[in-house]
């Protein structure tokens, strides 16, 4: 009877070999995503001082615009009375917000 010939000491069979592929994808993958998540969470915290800046400016920025609106309200009050310069400090600001978004709006439609 004939004996299977042996096989090369140096070759391994092909399920070891595809096995040992897949492993080192699979290691290949995570250290790519490691990667990304240092890359990410770096420039996360490089983001944090100048979001809270700009949160901080926001807010101050909001309150000069509705300290303006008040002294405008109350510069009026003298002329007209304090219900209808409300009401035309509220016609007032309303345009100017409406037309800014209006404006926006349009660039938006013509750029995309």
């Amino acid at each position: 009877m004939l004996k299977p010939a042996d096989p090369d000491p140096g070759e391994r069979p092909i399920g070891d070999l595809v096995r040992d592929l897949v492993d080192e994808a699979k290691a290949y993958a995570r250290a790519e995503l490691d990667v990304a998540k240092a890359i990410a969470a770096a420039k996360g915290k490089a983001l944090i001082v100048p979001s809270i800046l700009f949160g901080v400016a926001f807010v101050l920025m909001l309150a000069a615009v509705t300290a303006l609106a008040v002294g405008i309200v109350i510069a009026l009050a003298k002329f007209v009375g304090p219900l209808a310069a409300g009401v035309l400090g509220l016609l007032g600001f309303a345009a100017v917000g409406g037309g800014c978004g209006w404006y926006g709006y349009q660039r938006l439609r013509r750029d995309l």
